[in-house]
């Protein structure tokens, strides 16, 4: 693995976890927030042809927006 994938895949899972620690403390906007990041940084993986297949479990994604 690269020192760029390595990089991004730290970083998607340092978002992932405050995503986690905001869910738990019902904090929505935040989950939306860490949720658009890791997405960002996904988008920013591929684009730099790093293969993310398995990096995140798109149901996580999926709950992570905003609702209405």
């Amino acid at each position: 693995m690269s020192e760029f994938s390595a990089t991004v895949r730290d970083q998607i899972a340092e978002r992932l976890t405050a995503l986690s620690a905001a869910r738990a403390a019902g904090h929505d906007y935040e989950v939306h927030l860490h949720g658009a990041r890791v997405r960002d940084l996904l988008d920013l993986a591929v684009r730099n042809d790093v293969d993310v297949t398995g990096w995140v479990d798109p149901a996580v994604l999926d709950a992570a927006t905003l609702d209405g």
